[in-house]
């Protein structure tokens, strides 16, 4: 029987790559098909006798020919030497002359989707005095540990079947004692929704509640994921004014389009930090009733009060139905946790569990055990009695170094809560050139004109503190102050 066609060349093995044998093998021909040295219909060298020209084992060959058998280049038969497949479109000149049809582009949702809202210069990447980030050298491990361990127990639970898709019943519980007792929010479990994120929340009413072309109100200065959810869903957003007193929605006219949303952070606003008043809370509320708008209330830092007495959730004042609340684990334990919940009206319940069902956006079961049991044995409550002092003295330690540094260049104030501030320049500076300077030498602050809507923004950056030690303070604020420096001359008057 003539011997199959080999041509030289063809099998180039390299047994110091990290590529498997195997690997390698396959590549060779499905390459040698490719550029038409083997053609359809050729026969190929059998598995053992391959395996002695390569000076290989037989199973490593008949790896290699299963794989190719797989992408059907070439056909095995029992009893039968291995052959190139016929009739294989794949071969000579012909297949380099193939023009490839591009594939498919973004759709216009996909492009509304993908786009970046939080504007250059935002910080994304891991750094010192990066805004948002927690203190991840004091959350306790140890305790943690345990309750995953206990979570893992769940193995023959049915609550690792497809059911739960908005939380798991113990952990709405936790929530609902948890809310009532720190926040006045008075809600059944049912009404607790669990998500992945805060942005995940938003983005999931959003889509649910709202149609394109729909009005959402958003402070300005204001949260981007808001931003970023309000624009995917196709609605049009309007800023609502931020002063010292939060956001003022009783300077709004609702005579032209009245808003379906409104998304306020009034127990302690972003960026700029400062508290909404009552009198400002019941403006608000009679405003979105009137309108028929319902309120998004992002309580984001809830857990962080660093002086005076907590103000209670807006959810609380409102009726039924006119506020849904939002809340967060990523500032009181860590962002990686990924799990944050929404407090709806009762009629919410079934069409957002099967939109959350649809979309297949459920936060991880076992971490959701674990995070129940780590609030019903005490130890959240005893991580927030810990670090709330903690980062107390970092935000003052921050602020302090600030005002010694940078002297009457800057305004900022020590904070009442959370776990960033946010420094305004007094001069007229470029605050986007100035984060990414800053970024370049390891401090993931960043910008706070991105946080604004319209044109009157003010310039300066959001610094985060919770993570901070003294030395990367120190650090970050002589960083700072040298690169202002470096930019007084730029600086012109206002």
């Amino acid at each position: 029987m003539k011997e199959p066609v080999f041509p030289e060349g063809i099998l180039s093995l390299n047994r110091s790559s990290d590529v498997s044998l195997a690997e390698q093998i396959y590549r060779g021909f499905r390459e040698a098909v490719r550029k038409g040295l083997l053609s359809s219909g050729t026969r190929l060298p059998s598995t053992r006798r391959l395996a002695t020209m390569l000076g290989v084992g037989r199973n490593t060959v008949n790896t290699a020919y299963d794989l190719l058998q797989a992408e059907g280049i070439v056909s095995i038969r029992t009893g039968a030497v291995p052959r190139i497949m016929e009739g294989l479109p794949l071969e000579g000149a012909n297949f380099e002359k193939v023009k490839l049809v591009e594939g498919p582009g973004l759709s216009t949702r996909g492009m509304a989707m993908s786009c970046n809202l939080r504007g250059d210069g935002w910080a994304f990447r891991h750094g010192a005095l990066q805004p948002g980030a927690p203190a991840l050298g004091c959350f306790p491990y140890e305790d943690w540990a345990r309750c995953m361990r206990r979570a893992a127990r769940l193995e023959r639970s049915p609550d690792l079947q497809y059911q739960n898709y908005t939380g798991l019943p113990s952990l709405k519980r936790q929530l609902s004692l948890h809310l009532a007792a720190e926040r006045g929010v008075r809600a059944e479990p049912d009404q607790i929704l669990i998500t992945s994120s805060m942005q995940a929340s938003l983005s999931l009413l959003s889509l649910v509640l709202a149609d394109r072309g729909d009005v959402a109100w958003l402070e300005d200065p204001g949260y981007l994921g808001a931003k970023t959810a309000f624009h995917t869903a196709g609605m049009e957003i309007r800023p609502l004014a931020v002063d010292e007193h939060g956001a003022n929605a009783a300077a709004m006219d609702v005579s032209d389009h009245s808003p379906k949303l409104i998304y306020v952070t009034p127990s302690h606003q972003y960026p700029l930090g400062v508290r909404m008043p009552l009198t400002r809370r019941l403006a608000l509320l009679d405003t979105a009733g009137t309108s028929g708008a319902t309120i998004l209330e992002d309580d984001y830092d809830s857990e962080f009060l660093f002086s005076g007495r907590p103000v209670a959730a807006l959810y609380g004042l409102a009726d039924e139905g006119r506020v849904i609340y939002l809340g967060t684990f990523s500032k009181s334990l860590m962002p990686g946790l990924r799990i944050a919940y929404c407090v709806v009206p009762s009629k919410l319940i079934d069409p957002l569990t099967q939109f959350m069902r649809n979309m297949g956006c459920a936060a991880n079961v076992q971490a959701q055990a674990a995070l129940a049991q780590f609030m019903d044995g005490g130890s959240y409550q005893k991580h927030l009695k810990q670090i709330r002092q903690i980062y107390e003295e970092r935000g003052a330690l921050l602020v302090e170094t600030l005002r010694q540094r940078l002297g009457n260049r800057v305004q900022v104030d020590i904070p009442t809560g959370n776990v960033q501030v946010t420094m305004v320049l007094r001069e007229l500076i470029d605050d986007v050139a100035l984060a990414k300077q800053m970024q370049e030498h390891g401090f993931a602050v960043s910008p706070l004109s991105n946080c604004y809507l319209g044109e009157n923004s003010k310039s300066g950056l959001i610094i985060g503190f919770a993570d901070a030690t003294p030395v990367q303070i120190a650090q970050g604020v002589e960083t700072l102050s040298n690169l202002l420096k470096e930019a007084g001359h730029e600086t012109a008057s206002p």
